[in-house]
C-alpha cells in the first residue's frame, strides 16, 4: 500500500508500517508551510483508513473463531486433534476426559455425546495446528467469550468474588466449582493437571464428609456407607472397606446383573401384556357371542312360551266352543220341551173345563202318555269354570319362576365369576370385605322353635312360633337358611352368643336339604359344610365327618367362599384374621348360608 502523494521536497519522515508490507513514506521539503501540511493530512487519513480495514478484518476473524476453541477447557486449542464426530479438541482434554471413562469402557464427544467403542486413536491436527501458529504469529487471538453468569439451577463458580458465574467444572481434590476462567490453572499449573475434573455438579458438599470435611473416597462394607480416610481410623476402625473405586466396579457387576433383572422381567411383563391384550380381544369375542347366544335362547325361549300359550288358548277356546255348544242345545230341548208342555198345559186347562164325562175321559186318556213323561234333570257344574286349569297355570308359574330363580342364580354367578384375570384368594379383611354380601333369614325354612328378629338378620330359639306350612320348612332340626343363594365369590361375618352347653353352627348348604329331604344329622351332611362351636370345642362337619380345630376364644366368624374355585374357608374374625378350616370341593349348586342354633344361643349377621 502506498502514499498517493508526491514526495515532500522540504524533510523526509521515517516511514510507517503498515500491515500487510506496505510502507507509505512521508517527505517533508523546504516548500511552504500550507503545503507540508496539507500532504501530512492526507497521508494521516489514509492510515486512519487503512486501520479502520485491519479492524474490520480482526472482528470478522474474531466471529469465527469458535472452532479455534477447545469445549473443555475453553481456551484457544493447543495440539488440537479432531475425534470421528468432527469436534476438535486440545489433545490433552479430551484424553483427560477419556481416561475417566476407561472404567466403562465407553467413550463419548464432551459435545455431542456420541459414543465410540473402542477408544479412537488421538492423532494432532496438521491443519488446525498451522492455523493455530498462523493466529499466534499474526497477532490474531481468539476473542474472550463474554461472560456467562450464574442462573437458576445453575452451579455457581466458588472462587468468584462479586458477580458469580456459572462454574464448568468440579475438581474432586479441592472440592470447589470452577468457571472458564479459574478453571484455567487446572489446564496450565502441571501441580493441578493431576485434579481430577468432573462436569460442574450441585451436590459437591456431598462428597466431603460432614465429620472430617474430607474427601470421601472410602466404602466400609461392614456399615453399608461411604466414607472418608480419617472416619477409617476413627469410628470405622477396623472394619472391613476398600477403596470408592473398588465398590463401584462391585456394584457395577450388580447393577449389571440389576438390569439383566430388569430386562427379564420387562420380557415377562411384555409376554404378559401381549396375553393380556390377546385374552381381552378373546373375552370381547367371546361376550359377544354369549350375548348373542343368550338373546337367541332366550327369544326360542319366548317363542316357546307364546307357542304354550297359544295352545292352552286354543284348548280353552275349544273347551269353550263344545261346552256352550251342548249347553245351546240342551237349552234349545228344554225351551222346545217347555214350549210342548205348556201347549199341554193350555189343554189340560181347556179339558178342566169340559162338561161331558166321555169327551173328557177320552181326551184325558189321550193326553195321559205325554203327561206320565219325565225328562232327565240338568245338573249343573258347582265349581268356578276353568279353576283347575287356574290352579294349574299358577303352580306353573310358580315352578318356572323357582326354575329360572335357581338357574338364573347359577348363571349370574358364572357371569360374574368369568374373568379375564384370575383374581388371588384375599388376604386382608379389607379384601375379604370387597366380597361381602348382604343376608336375611328365609322365614319359610325356620324350624317352628326358632324366633328370627332384627329384619330376619338374628336368630334365637324362643316358643313355638306360627309359621305357615311350607315345603322347605326344617322340621327336626333348630335350622334355617337364609334367602340368598350365592354361585360366585362372597363373604359374610357373624356374631355368635353362647352361654353354657350351647353351640352354633355355620354352614353353607344347597337348597335341598329343606323339607322333605332334611337330612337325619342335621348340617353337615354330604350337601352342607358346617363349622359347629361351642364353649369347649370348634369342629367342621360335612358328609358326617368331623374335623376338630383348635378352640380359640372367638365371637365372629367370618366365611369366604370361591364357588369357582371350589374353596370354602371359616376364619375367626378379630384384629387379624385367623384361618380355621379350609375346605376344598367342587360344588354343583348355588349355596345357602345357613345356621343351627342351641337354646340359650344366637347367631346375628353382621352389616360390616
Amino acid at each position: 500500500m502506498t502514499c498517493h502523494n508526491p514526495p515532500c521536497p522540504a524533510f523526509h519522515i521515517s516511514p510507517l508500517t503498515l500491515p500487510g508490507g506496505s510502507s507509505p513514506r512521508l517527505w517533508l521539503s523546504s516548500t511552504s508551510l500550507e503545503t507540508k501540511l496539507s500532504h501530512i493530512s492526507s497521508c494521516m487519513l489514509e492510515v486512519a483508513s487503512v486501520r479502520h480495514k485491519l479492524r474490520k478484518m480482526a472482528e470478522a476473524f474474531e466471529k469465527d473463531q469458535d472452532p479455534f476453541r477447545c469445549s473443555v477447557c475453553l481456551d484457544p486449542l493447543r495440539d488440537p486433534v479432531t475425534i470421528p464426530c468432527g469436534h476438535s479438541y486440545c489433545m490433552s482434554c479430551i484424553r483427560g476426559c477419556w481416561d475417566q471413562e476407561d472404567q466403562k469402557g465407553d467413550y463419548s464427544c464432551p459435545q455431542c455425546r456420541e459414543r465410540f467403542s473402542p477408544r479412537p486413536a488421538l492423532r494432532k491436527s496438521t491443519m488446525l495446528a498451522e492455523l493455530m501458529d498462523k493466529m499466534k504469529t499474526t497477532g490474531i487471538q481468539a476473542a474472550p467469550s463474554a461472560p456467562c453468569y450464574a442462573g437458576p439451577g445453575d452451579v455457581e463458580c466458588d472462587l468468584c468474588s462479586e458477580r458469580k458465574l456459572k462454574a464448568v467444572k468440579s475438581c474432586l481434590v479441592c472440592l470447589i466449582s470452577l468457571c472458564q476462567t479459574h478453571v484455567k490453572p487446572h489446564y496450565n499449573i502441571p501441580a493441578l493437571k493431576n485434579h481430577k475434573l468432573v462436569p460442574a455438579f450441585t451436590d459437591l458438599q456431598q462428597k466431603i464428609c460432614s465429620q472430617h470435611n474430607k474427601l470421601i473416597e472410602v466404602f466400609c462394607c461392614t456399615d453399608q456407607k461411604c466414607i472418608c480416610m480419617l472416619c477409617t481410623m476413627d469410628e470405622h476402625k477396623g472394619h472391613d472397606t476398600v477403596s470408592a473405586a473398588a465398590e463401584r466396579k462391585e456394584r457395577e457387576k450388580q447393577l449389571g446383573r440389576t438390569k439383566e433383572e430388569f430386562l427379564q422381567r420387562i420380557q415377562e411383563r411384555e409376554t404378559e401384556l401381549r396375553e393380556l391384550r390377546e385374552a381381552v380381544a378373546s373375552y370381547k369375542h367371546s361376550a359377544q357371542e354369549v350375548e348373542e347366544h343368550s338373546y337367541r335362547i332366550f327369544t326360542e325361549l319366548l317363542q316357546s312360551i307364546e307357542r304354550r300359550r297359544s295352545e292352552v288358548k286354543e284348548q280353552i277356546r275349544a273347551q269353550q266352543k263344545a261346552a256352550l255348544k251342548e249347553a245351546e242345545d240342551i237349552l234349545e230341548k228344554l225351551e222346545q220341551e217347555i214350549a210342548e208342555l205348556r201347549r199341554r198345559n193350555a189343554q189340560l186347562e181347556e179339558l178342566s173345563c169340559e162338561e161331558d164325562p166321555v169327551h173328557f175321559i177320552q181326551s184325558f186318556q189321550a193326553l195321559q202318555p205325554f203327561v206320565s213323561k219325565t225328562s232327565p234333570g240338568i245338573t249343573l257344574n258347582t265349581q268356578l269354570p276353568f279353576e283347575d286349569l287356574t290352579e294349574s297355570l299358577s303352580a306353573l308359574k310358580n315352578k318356572v319362576e323357582e326354575l329360572c330363580k335357581q338357574d338364573m342364580m347359577k348363571i349370574s354367578g358364572e357371569v360374574t365369576t368369568t374373568e379375564i384375570i384370575l383374581t388371588q384368594e384375599p388376604q386382608t379383611r379389607e379384601e375379604f370385605l370387597k366380597y361381602s354380601c348382604q343376608l336375611t333369614l328365609d322365614p319359610n325354612t325356620a324350624h317352628r322353635s326358632l324366633s328370627l328378629s332384627e329384619g330376619n338378620r338374628k336368630v334365637t330359639v324362643g316358643k313355638k312360633q306360627p309359621y305357615p306350612d311350607h315345603p322347605d320348612r326344617f322340621k327336626k332340626y333348630h335350622q334355617v337358611l337364609c334367602e340368598q343363594g350365592f354361585c360366585g365369590r362372597f363373604y359374610w361375618e357373624v356374631e355368635m352368643s353362647l352361654e353354657n352347653n350351647t353351640a352354633v353352627e355355620i354352614a353353607v348348604a344347597y337348597k335341598g336339604i329343606t323339607g322333605e329331604n332334611e337330612s337325619e344329622f342335621g348340617m353337615g351332611n354330604d350337601e352342607s359344610w358346617c363349622l359347629g362351636c361351642n364353649t369347649v370345642k370348634c369342629a367342621f362337619y360335612h358328609n358326617d365327618d368331623e374335623t376338630f380345630i383348635s378352640i380359640t376364644p372367638m365371637s365372629r366368624i367370618g366365611v369366604y367362599v370361591d364357588h369357582r374355585a371350589g374353596t370354602l374357608s371359616f376364619y375367626n374374625v378379630s384384629d387379624t384374621m385367623t384361618l380355621l378350616h379350609k375346605e376344598q370341593k367342587t360344588f354343583t349348586a348355588p349355596l345357602y348360608p345357613g345356621f343351627s342354633v342351641d337354646d340359650g344361643a344366637s347367631v346375628k349377621m353382621c352389616s360390616e
